[in-house]
């Protein structure tokens, strides 16, 4: 029986993972604390190791793992900028991940904070609790009507701008690859990032991070917004400047903010920190204002999301212990 040390493990992760073992081929060890360099030693006896978003799988810990018997780093995601892949490759160790699970939750889940931003849904729950049944303070808008920016059209970017025509609105996009072909079977036009700044009421994120994209929300595109959008970040957290966008908030150029994900999330999001003074000032800032809404990367979890992450991640370890190729399209080389 093969064995595997989880890091970052949370009740749902065991309660998916042990599901999906139901052959009982794999042994799970599962750690609720983070794989760095200094967690390293815990994968001993261990053939394989699955990490999450926040662990720090850098070239010293690949080594440790190496040492230690490790032969596969599996990720439960589908990004893997925080693996050193030019490491693991020169250390032997192969790398997998889940590159597309349920791209419906995602997108539900940008509309799911879109709607709660606009109706102030999260203000009218905490009010009637205390049974203030007053309406001030809580008009939204129509979205029927409104122009809509999706930046990135892959298969979230896509789902998301499909709702998004269900509701009646304008939908324009853009992406490197434009994907004509789906654009006009949804009445959907591509266009410049120019004109989605200036023409968009209402603009979501979905394009991964990469050294172009890395704040390409920033001073300059913000001051391009002349409709004060809703701005929804669903992607990744670097996309947008923090800095930058507390400023456009202070100004009032956006109408509100709704993110799923964050600049600096190692540390905070997943875990419980209610005790505690939060350390970051930015998120701190962020949270004071009324028209911004934050959820902690939550976008990917719904059942069928983790059913077919555990599908996915326990499949390649059987393959490991099995020494066949992993599933097609899960293996990341540098």
């Amino acid at each position: 029986m093969m064995k595997v040390a989880f890091y970052d493990a949370k009740p749902y992760d065991e309660d998916f993972f042990t599901r999906q073992n139901h052959s009982g081929a794999l042994e799970f060890i599962f750690h609720s604390f983070r794989l760095d360099e200094s967690t390293a030693i815990t994968a001993q006896g261990c053939s394989a190791v699955c990490v999450f978003v926040n662990d720090k799988v850098n070239r010293r810990c690949l080594e440790a793992l190496a040492q230690h018997g490790v032969r596969l780093v599996a990720l439960r995601c589908a990004g893997f900028n925080n693996v050193d892949l030019t490491a693991a490759a020169e250390l032997n160790l192969s790398v997998v991940r889940v590159p597309a699970y349920s791209p419906y939750a995602v997108a539900e889940h940008a509309l799911a904070l879109l709607l709660t931003l606009n109706r102030r849904i999260h203000r009218a729950y905490n009010r009637v609790r205390e049974l203030n049944f007053s309406l001030n303070g809580l008009v939204g808008f129509d979205l029927h009507g409104k122009t809509v920016g999706i930046i990135g059209t892959g298969k979230i970017g896509k789902l998301t701008a499909q709702i998004f025509r269900g509701f009646g609105c304008e939908v324009i996009s853009y992406d490197l690859y434009p994907d004509d072909g789906w654009a006009a079977a949804h009445q959907i036009r591509y266009a410049s990032l120019a004109e989605i700044y200036e023409k968009s009421e209402i603009i979501s994120l979905h394009t991964p991070l990469t050294p172009e994209t890395h704040h390409l929300i920033n001073e300059a595109a913000l001051s391009q917004m002349k409709k004060s959008p809703c701005l929804i970040n669903t992607s990744r957290g670097k996309l947008i400047d923090t800095t930058a966008l507390i400023l456009a908030l202070k100004n009032k150029q956006l109408r509100g903010v709704a993110l799923d994900v964050y600049e600096i999330e190692e540390g905070i999001f997943f875990e419980d920190l209610s005790h505690d003074v939060l350390q970051d000032d930015e998120l701190a800032r962020l949270l004071t204002f009324n028209n911004v809404l934050i959820t902690s990367h939550q976008g990917f979890l719904t059942e069928e999301a983790l059913s077919e992450i555990s599908r996915v991640t326990c499949e390649n370890l059987v393959c490991l212990s099995e020494n066949k190729p992993f599933l097609e399209g899960t293996r990341v080389e540098p």
